[in-house]
């Protein structure tokens, strides 16, 4: 696997030419691995959040707060993915 690995940082050093071909797939990739994580994120939250709401509904009051304060969070992460988005050369 490290010569693999290896092998990979030669060429990319290498080859300067070939690198514009790639930029639009990696932008994509970055961007598209980056909102797979919180997408999961925040259907893990709000399915949490309904199912302690149904155990039990007086505990609304403290579980909603909890909830957009982590979607919150998560959704930053996705805002991340978006801004090297357009760092990504």
């Amino acid at each position: 696997m490290l010569h693999v690995l290896n092998a990979l940082m030669v060429l990319a050093q290498t080859t300067t030419t070939t690198t514009s071909q790639f930029t639009p797939i990696g932008k994509g990739l970055v961007y598209g691995l980056a909102a797979i994580g919180p997408g999961i994120g925040i259907g893990i939250i709000f399915g949490k959040a309904i199912e302690a709401v149904a155990r039990q509904p007086e505990a609304q009051g403290l579980v909603q707060p909890l909830m957009f304060l982590g979607f919150a969070l998560t959704e930053a992460l996705a805002l991340f993915g978006f801004v090297l988005f357009f760092i990504v050369k």
